[in-house]
C-alpha cells in the first residue's frame, strides 16, 4: 500500500466519532472526520437524550404543578404552551450543537462534510455534500461510528394513516389531546411521560409482557405500576393488527390478553426501535463482519480487519452515549498502539459497570449485572427497599418503587444496582463508584450517609446483605 492520506479515519461526527478523532488526534495520528448528515452534531444532541430530556423536564414541572395541594401551595395548571416548550429545546439543542460543531472545526483533524462508502478495505469515497463531487481517501486504520436511524416494522395500515416518530415529537410545538405509543422501551415510555406530565391522555401498547427489556421483570413492573397510577394505560402482551383513520383521529387495533381491542386517539407515536445506520457504508468491500443489521465488534471493538473498527450504535451491545464514547476511545488508543505511538496491550472493552437509565416519572436506573443475568454466573443474595418507607422519599411525595442490590453470597461483593424512584438516574452513580472500587455491602454500610437523604435509602438492603438476615432468596 502507498502512503495513506490519513493514519485514522473516523466516519461519523456524533459523540462517539468526535471522541475517538480527539483522542486519535492528541495521540499523534493523522486523523480526519467524515460526517454526512444534513445537521451537525450527532443523534444525542440533534435528536435524542438531550433534547428529549429537554421536553421531559417540561413533563415533570407541569406534574409537579398538578401536585401543588399537596404541599400546601395554592397553585392550578392552566395547560402547556407547546410552542415554548419547543423554543427552549431549540435554543439548548442549538447552543449544544453549535459547540459540538466547533469542536469538529477547531480539532486537530480534517473535517469533511460529506457520505462515506468503502471502496475496499483501506480505500472509501467520499461524496461531498458541498457538490463538489466524489473524493477518495486511504487511510491506514478507520472508525465506523455512523450511529442509527429509526426501524419502522410493516403494520397494515400504519403509514396511510400516519404516524409521529421520536424525531417527529422533539421537534412538534402541536400537543395533542390523546395520544398512542407503540412501544415499551426507553424512547417510549419516556415520550409517554413527557405527554402524560404536560396533559394529553396516554396509551402504551407493549408487544411482549414486559416493557424495557434492560430491566429486571420487578423494575419494570414497578414503573408501570407508577406511570398507571398517573393515569396511564400500558397494554402488554399484545398483538398488532391494523391501524385506521377515523373521523376525529386513529385507531389501532391489536389483540391483549387474548381478546380483540380498539383504541382511539388523536396521534399515533411510532416507537419500536432503531436500527445501525449502516446502509450506505458498503461495508462488504472491507470485510466488515456483520449480523441482523448491526456491525459484529470484539472487545477491543474491530470488526473484522484488524484496523477497522466500531463504536457506539452500530455495534452495540449498548445504546448510550457514554459507553459509544469509551469504546470510540478504546478504539483510537488500540489504532495507535497497532501504529506505535503508544505502548501496551490492545485494551478491551468493559461492561462491568453498564449504565442505564430512563428519565421518566418515577425514573429508572440499573448498573452492573441484573438479577436475571446474576444468578446465570453466581451464587446470590438479593435485597430491596421501598421509597414509601423511606423519609426523604416521603417528604417529598415520591414513594413509588424501589432500590435493589444484588451481591455474590460467599463475598457479598455487589454485582448490580438497580433504582425505580425518585432521581434513580442520580442515584445510580453512588453504586457504580461503589461496584468501580469493588466493594462489598459491608463496605457501603460504613460509609456515611447525611439525613434525610435519598442517597441513603442504599444502605438499608446493604445492612441486609451485609448481615445475612431477612435475605430474599434469588
Amino acid at each position: 500500500m502507498s502512503e495513506p492520506d490519513f493514519d485514522f479515519i473516523v466516519i461519523g461526527g456524533g459523540s462517539a466519532g468526535y471522541a475517538g478523532a480527539a483522542t486519535a488526534a492528541r495521540l499523534g495520528l493523522k486523523t480526519a472526520v467524515i460526517e454526512g448528515g444534513r445537521d451537525i452534531g450527532g443523534l444525542c444532541i440533534l435528536r435524542g437524550c438531550m433534547p428529549s430530556k429537554t421536553l421531559i423536564e417540561s413533563g415533570h414541572r407541569a406534574e409537579a404543578i398538578r401536585r401543588a395541594g399537596e404541599f400546601g401551595l395554592h397553585a392550578e395548571y392552566k395547560g402547556a404552551d407547546g410552542a415554548a416548550i419547543r423554543a427552549r429545546k431549540r435554543r439548548l439543542i442549538g447552543e449544544f450543537a453549535a459547540y459540538r460543531r466547533g469542536q469538529l472545526k477547531s480539532g486537530k483533524f480534517d473535517f469533511i462534510r460529506g457520505e462515506a462508502s468503502f471502496v475496499d478495505a483501506h480505500t472509501i469515497d467520499v461524496r461531498l455534500l458541498d457538490g463538489g463531487g466524489t473524493r477518495k481517501l486511504t487511510a491506514r486504520a478507520f472508525l465506523i461510528a455512523t450511529g442509527s436511524r429509526i426501524r419502522v416494522h410493516e403494520i397494515p395500515g400504519l403509514r396511510e394513516t400516519g404516524f409521529w416518530t421520536s424525531d417527529d415529537v422533539l421537534d412538534s410545538e402541536h400537543i395533542p389531546a390523546s395520544l398512542i405509543v407503540l412501544g415499551g422501551g426507553a424512547i417510549a415510555l419516556e415520550l409517554a411521560s413527557y405527554y402524560a406530565g404536560i396533559g394529553s391522555r396516554v396509551t402504551v401498547i407493549q408487544r411482549s409482557e414486559q416493557v424495557l427489556k434492560e430491566t429486571d421483570a420487578d423494575v419494570a413492573t414497578a414503573l408501570v405500576e407508577a406511570l398507571e397510577h398517573r393515569g396511564m394505560e400500558v397494554c402488554r402482551n399484545t398483538k398488532l393488527q391494523r391501524v385506521e383513520r377515523t373521523g376525529a383521529g386513529k385507531r389501532v387495533h391489536f389483540t391483549h390478553a387474548g381478546k380483540e381491542r380498539a383504541i382511539e386517539a388523536e396521534e399515533i407515536l411510532y416507537a419500536l426501535g432503531r436500527e445501525p445506520a449502516i446502509d450506505k457504508l458498503q461495508l462488504d468491500k472491507a470485510g466488515v463482519k456483520t449480523a441482523d443489521h448491526a456491525i459484529v465488534a470484539d472487545l477491543h471493538q474491530r470488526c473484522g480487519p484488524g484496523h477497522i473498527f466500531a463504536a457506539g450504535d452500530v455495534c452495540g451491545p449498548f445504546e448510550v452515549v457514554h459507553i459509544a464514547i469509551q469504546q470510540a476511545e478504546i478504539a483510537a488508543r488500540n489504532v495507535a498502539r497497532m501504529q506505535g505511538r503508544l505502548d501496551g496491550t490492545l485494551e478491551q472493552s468493559d461492561y462491568r459497570l453498564a449504565l442505564f437509565a430512563v428519565f421518566t416519572d418515577p425514573q429508572v436506573a440499573s448498573v452492573g449485572l441484573t438479577e436475571r443475568d446474576a444468578c446465570r454466573t453466581y451464587d446470590i443474595l438479593v435485597a430491596k427497599y421501598p421509597f414509601n418507607d423511606h423519609g426523604k422519599s416521603l417528604i417529598l411525595g415520591s414513594t413509588h418503587g424501589f432500590v435493589k442490590l444484588i451481591a455474590e453470597r460467599d463475598s457479598r461483593r455487589i454485582l448490580g444496582a438497580s433504582c425505580v424512584g425518585p432521581e434513580a438516574s442520580e442515584l445510580i452513580h453512588e453504586m457504580v463508584v461503589a461496584m468501580h472500587f469493588r466493594a462489598t455491602a459491608g463496605d457501603l454500610i460504613r460509609i456515611p450517609h447525611y439525613h434525610p437523604t435519598l442517597s441513603e435509602i442504599w444502605t438499608y438492603p446493604a445492612e441486609e446483605l451485609a448481615d445475612g438476615v431477612n435475605l430474599m432468596p434469588p
